[in-house]
């Protein structure tokens, strides 16, 4: 395999990767076996056909995708390696020769890790959080922990109301016809929460278990199904189950049976103490991401759309596997949000630009100032996420390459550059004046 590199303009590069024709030889010869059972010739039974006479038939090319597939995944990482780039997105793959008893030529069209000139990141003006807790804070955990050990009861004595959970079976029509991925059965629907399109929970407030309500909704302009956007639907629902929570009497008997505490006045002075942790941590984390956003707003980099994309895709990918552990898929989430893919690209966009800016100028940062991670670092980062775990670090350790370490390494770097910038940063208080402005504006 050779690897050929052409820096492109906007931080893109093209990969140009020849395989040898004895490489693609082998990979036709593995396509065919793995397709002769699938393949019928008259006067010949199914797997023993010669590979020769399917070419003849079917053409030369026959068995070209798949052998093209194998030998790109197989040589792809190589090459990347041996192209000696910072690639920072999945690659567009195009296809230039591909004939038997000539080289396998495919070229790789990718991002790469833009240069970041850092502004400055020494002494960045954060502003002071107050991180008090009031007695209305309190309060307001008390009663979330009440709802949070209600029990859940079925209710039979009267009619779906807001918050109550109806469980139901539904089916949608669009003139009058089934659409997919509009049935469901025994499903949970929180009424309040607007999981579903329209105003779809509220025509079911009042009604009882057992009844069978037609529910009428509109689609939006803007639909991931383009054949349902902006178009009128019939719903048609069975309330199987009405649910609701039942609270528990807050007194010193709830306090034993959610704590250690004996009695009520001490669960909520513990409640206190959590939430000022809380609001220190989360001040923490606000001052953290201040302080990079100003120092990203002083930096300059040059970000290429792949690398974007790539991070989106990312945190779609993300968000579908957090909205599966609910039992929801992603299709399932698009139907009833009436979102689109791109819409929901769209929506993560800004995030996605932030991660990557955070992520180059404290990589950044960290090379400026000759941060290092020992091994050591990254064996008690081991220790703290087998104990996480439940596990032996031994044992983690064995579950772990080379490529995770490095990545390990990676993101221990950049905390550390963090506590750099924030040990440096100077407070001030949010109410600033005009002149108070301009001049921390001048300072930094």
């Amino acid at each position: 395999m050779s690897v050929q590199v052409e820096n492109l303009e906007k931080n893109m590069a093209k990969l140009t990767i020849e395989v040898s024709a004895e490489e693609l030889e082998k990979a036709i010869e593995v396509a065919y076996k793995k397709q002769k059972n699938q393949i019928s010739v008259p006067g010949f039974r199914k797997g023993k056909v010669p590979r020769a006479m399917i070419e003849k038939m079917y053409g030369a090319g026959v068995f070209y995708e798949d052998a093209a597939n194998t030998l790109m995944q197989q040589n792809y990482p190589s090459a990347v390696d041996e192209s000696g780039i910072d690639i920072v997105s999945r690659p567009t793959v195009d296809i230039v020769q591909i004939e038997q008893g000539k080289p396998f030529i495919f070229t790789a069209e990718v991002a790469v890790k833009p240069e970041v000139t850092l502004g400055k990141y020494m002494g960045v003006t954060v502003t002071k959080i107050d991180t008090s807790v009031s007695d209305e804070e309190v309060e307001a955990a008390l009663e979330k922990e009440r709802n949070n050990n209600a029990r859940t009861i079925t209710v039979t004595d009267r009619p779906v109301a807001e918050g109550d959970t109806a469980v139901i079976d539904f089916e949608g029509f669009v003139d009058g016809v089934a659409f997919e991925g509009g049935k469901g059965e025994n499903h949970p629907l929180e009424i309040g929460s607007h999981t579903f399109i329209d105003n779809f929970e509220e025509q079911l407030i009042g009604k009882n278990a057992g009844d069978e309500v037609e529910v009428n909704v509109t689609f939006p302009e803007q639909y991931q199904a383009a054949e349902l956007a902006g178009k009128p639907a019939l719903f048609k629902v069975k309330i199987n189950e009405i649910k609701a929570k039942e609270l528990p009497e807050l007194d010193d008997e709830f306090a034993q049976d959610v704590s250690e505490f004996d009695t009520l006045a001490e669960y909520k002075e513990s409640l206190k103490k959590n939430l000022e942790e809380q609001k220190q941590n989360e001040a923490k984390r606000t001052k953290e991401d201040e302080a990079i956003q100003k120092i990203i707003d002083k930096s300059k980099m040059d970000l290429p759309e792949a690398m974007i994309d790539t991070q989106c895709e990312t945190m779609l990918e993300e968000f579908a596997q957090r909205i599966a552990q609910s039992g929801l898929s992603m299709e399932q989430y698009l139907q009833f949000s009436g979102l689109t893919v791109d819409g929901l690209k769209e929506q993560v966009r800004p995030e996605a630009i932030s991660r990557i800016q955070s992520s180059l100028v404290l990589e950044q940062i960290a090379k400026e100032e000759n941060i290092e991670v020992s091994d050591e670092d990254v064996d008690a980062e081991i220790e703290k996420m087998a104990a996480g775990y439940g596990m032996e670090a031994d044992k983690l350790k064995e579950y772990m390459g080379e490529a995770q370490r490095d990545s390990m390494k990676k993101e221990l770097a950049i905390t550390k550059a963090v506590d750099l910038i924030m040990d440096n940063v100077k407070e001030r208080a949010k109410a600033k004046s005009k002149k108070e402005k301009e001049a921390e504006a001048a300072e930094e």
